[in-house]
């Protein structure tokens, strides 16, 4: 070997810059005849390798007549450092027929391969002969931790930490991000304090995945202690970390903290800005992303595809579609056709309720998956066409796609409002044989909203005792169901139930609850629970809560009663409560009444259509059609711009008073 190595064509070998020059070296070997020694062809595989000529070095080491240990090394080490991880499984199962062992650099090598591919059965063979070689070192056993925990196979990753004697902050590292990884955050958490009883102190990665458990978790607690203990002990503030103590922040409810960290930071980062934005959107706040969006500060980094899609559905919350639209110009300047982009644009218009718009982009879609289908089938089941809604649902399944948990609501929403009890009785059995039912809590909530409507209050009762979570929004669709048939007392014991369950009741709950004691006349249990709701939960009531008192007394022909409380509102009524007082004046005939009320809306709002219209409304109701002439004469000489509402009237009204017809506010 020492005559061999120093030999002048061997040390040329060592001065190969590139391709071009080592194979002149290569044709010198062969001229003298050395390239048969095992040392340089050896040294040859590693070069052409090393120059990204990997299949030519595999071309070179099988001429090899006798390989040695180190040769079939040098092999699996440039299949490893050029990520042919398929490569390195073969190779090294082809090399165990001509040698007898390995080492631990080739058994690391071999199980992140198995790592990256998943290759569980194949990582259990290396395993067992590992066992056979002996003498494992710390590095050897944590890639078999990794890649157990990568495998899904979590029992065996632990079994294969607990080998380990002397662990260091990479084993530790590698056994907690696997508990996190397998949704065993709780472990992972646990894990670290025994890390810390060892005395091992963690690194960006021990702490990244912590981190990410508490944001799985939703331990906000938890995860401002992480925080705390980054800044405390030193650790470096890499984008992931930073990133992800952003992301944990934000799902756990605290975005003015995660804010703070974002405005602390000096970096220009596109990840990080994205997720602030992202987190705004998800958490509620689509005016703070938007108005991050626009800040001069940013101006000079661009939006990529997560950025766009989260910008997109801040504008949908908004209802801004002339944002939207330049968002989508953006998209289209910067060449981004992500699928991720189109469907966002598609529940962006969608929900600004242009819907022409919306489904232009979905037929332009070629490769529609089952987010964009639910995009479109929401979109129009939203803006009023739930036939539409159910016909492109029918095209979904015809497509041999499966429909999800949000497909279902949609669908079910649909048939709601087309009172399709049959349809939705066999989406109903689609979703048990799916697995949806009753684990889902939205869709079976959507489900039992379906049946109220459909007028089955049994069956609703049937799929809402069936359901295993219940949420807010549950036990107000059902309470409400009671309410829709005239069932009022069956919505008062229901509430009863919800608070012998400790369920916080919400706006929401007590909007149903009033909506209840109005059908079926209850004025008693109506103020009762107004009075409870402002009084015993501290809420303000909305336009709705007085909405709902306003129609409670108006039918109940408490209507002097009914003025009394618009009058003495904290806040101006709406156009709401005069329907709803007008519709009651109109089943009693208290035409003064309401001419009371109308025209103390006109000295606020003379400008306002909507008022005249009520007020036609109710004369219309009586067959007064020379107080209707009357009405519109008036908004003529006050020129009022027509509303949809007015020029409903105005094309209604003609000389066959008998034919006229207008839909009420109310």
């Amino acid at each position: 070997m020492h005559s061999i190595s120093s030999n002048r064509c061997f040390s040329l070998l060592g001065l190969c810059k590139n391709t071009h020059s080592l194979k002149r070296i290569h044709g010198l070997l062969i001229v003298h005849g050395l390239t048969g020694n095992l040392l340089f062809d050896t040294k040859l595989v590693s070069l052409y390798a090393s120059f990204g000529h990997v299949a030519f070095a595999r071309l070179l080491f099988d001429q090899i007549p006798d390989p040695d240990h180190y040769s079939y090394k040098v092999m699996i080490r440039w299949y490893f450092l050029n990520n042919l991880f398929h490569e390195i499984i073969g190779f090294y199962n082809h090399s165990r027929m001509f040698v007898t062992t390995h080492d631990n650099v080739v058994f690391s090598m071999v199980l992140k391969a198995c790592c990256e591919l998943r290759d569980f059965d194949q990582g259990k063979k290396v395993h067992c002969q590992i066992f056979k070689a002996g003498n494992p070192d710390v590095f050897v056993l944590t890639s078999l931790v990794d890649m157990y925990a990568k495998c899904g196979e979590i029992e065996c990753s632990r079994g294969a930490f607990d080998e380990i004697i002397d662990r260091n902050v990479v084993s530790w590292t590698s056994i907690i991000v696997g508990y996190v990884q397998n949704d065993c955050a709780q472990e992972g958490l646990i894990l670290f304090n025994q890390m810390r009883e060892g005395l091992v102190a963690g690194n960006q990665h021990t702490l990244g995945s912590l981190v990410t458990a508490c944001t799985k978790l939703g331990y906000l607690h938890q995860g401002k202690w992480v925080h705390g203990y980054v800044i405390k002990h030193g650790v470096d503030f890499n984008s992931h970390l930073v990133t992800g103590i952003l992301d944990m922040y934000v799902k756990c409810g605290d975005i003015r903290d995660a804010r703070c960290i974002f405005d602390e930071l000096a970096i220009m980062d596109l990840v990080l800005w994205t997720a602030m934005i992202v987190g705004y959107t998800q958490r509620g706040c689509p005016n703070e992303a938007l108005k991050l969006f626009k800040d001069k500060k940013w101006v000079g980094i661009l939006p990529n595809a997560v950025t766009a899609a989260s910008l997109l559905s801040a504008c949908a919350q908004l209802g801004n579609l002339y944002l939207g639209s330049l968002i989508h110009s953006l998209g289209i300047k910067l060449g981004s056709e992500n699928m991720t982009v189109m469907n966002a644009l598609i529940d962006m218009y969608a929900k600004c309720g242009i819907i022409e718009n919306a489904r232009y982009i979905f037929d332009s879609v070629s490769d529609k998956d089952v987010i964009t289908w639910n995009s479109i089938i929401s979109g129009y089941s939203h803006n009023g066409s739930a036939c539409e809604a159910l016909r492109l649902f029918s095209q979904m399944r015809s497509d041999s796609l499966a429909a999800d948990a949000v497909t279902l609501v949609s669908v079910f929403s649909a048939c709601a409002v087309l009172g399709a009890l049959q349809v939705g009785s066999s989406l109903h059995a689609y979703s048990i044989k799916e697995g949806l039912m009753p684990s889902n809590v939205y869709v079976g909530t959507a489900l039992l909203n379906f049946y109220a409507k459909c007028g089955d209050a049994k069956s609703a009762r049937i799929v809402f005792n069936g359901m295993e979570e219940k949420n807010t929004v549950t036990w107000s669709a059902m309470i409400g169901g009671y309410g829709i048939q005239g069932n009022g007392s069956g919505s008062l014991a229901l509430f009863r139930d919800m608070l012998e369950e400790e369920i916080e009741p919400n706006e929401v709950i007590f909007t149903s609850i009033l909506t209840a004691c109005s059908h079926t006349g209850m004025v008693r249990e109506g103020w009762k629970y107004f009075n409870s709701m402002c009084q015993d939960y501290n809420f303000l009531p909305s336009m709705k809560h007085y909405a709902c008192m306003v129609d409670l007394l108006a039918r109940a022909g408490r209507l002097e009663e009914a003025l009394d409380f618009i009058q003495n509102m904290p806040i101006k009524p709406d156009v709401s409560l005069f329907g709803a007082f007008l519709h009651g004046c109109g089943l009693y005939s208290r035409f003064d009444l309401g001419q009371v009320a109308v025209n103390k809306m006109l000295e606020l709002h003379p400008d306002k259509a909507c008022y005249y219209v009520l007020m036609c409304n109710m004369y219309a109701s009586d067959g007064r059609w020379s107080q209707v002439i009357q009405m519109r004469e008036l908004m003529k000489q006050r020129r009022l711009s027509k509303s949809p509402a007015s020029s409903l009237l105005e094309m209604n009204i003609g000389s066959d008073f008998s034919s006229y017809k207008v839909a009420s506010l109310a």
